[in-house]
């Protein structure tokens, strides 16, 4: 379910990186491109964390913004949380 939910938003990225990005110079400044990361994002955490994450990432990508490796974070295990506790 939560793939058939993802994919159109996965093909909007997509289609951005093919054919909208190669016509605007190169201009993220992290790694993985904040277009791979919304990609991930939207893939390990779903569309409601994932597209949160993706828009955070997107508003900080600005000359006064951060930089450089930033990772999609991993997703926490239920179980893990409570053992924690």
């Amino acid at each position: 379910m939560q793939r058939i939910l993802i994919t159109p938003f996965v093909v909007l990225v997509k289609f951005y990186q093919h054919v909208i990005s190669p016509l605007t110079p190169a201009a993220c400044r992290y790694q993985p491109t904040c277009s791979h990361y919304t990609i991930e994002a939207l893939q390990k955490h779903g569309l409601l964390k994932g597209s949160m994450l993706s828009l955070k990432r997107i508003f900080s990508c600005h000359p006064w913004g951060g930089s450089g490796y930033d990772p999609v974070p991993k997703v926490e295990d239920p179980l893990e949380k409570k053992s924690r506790k």
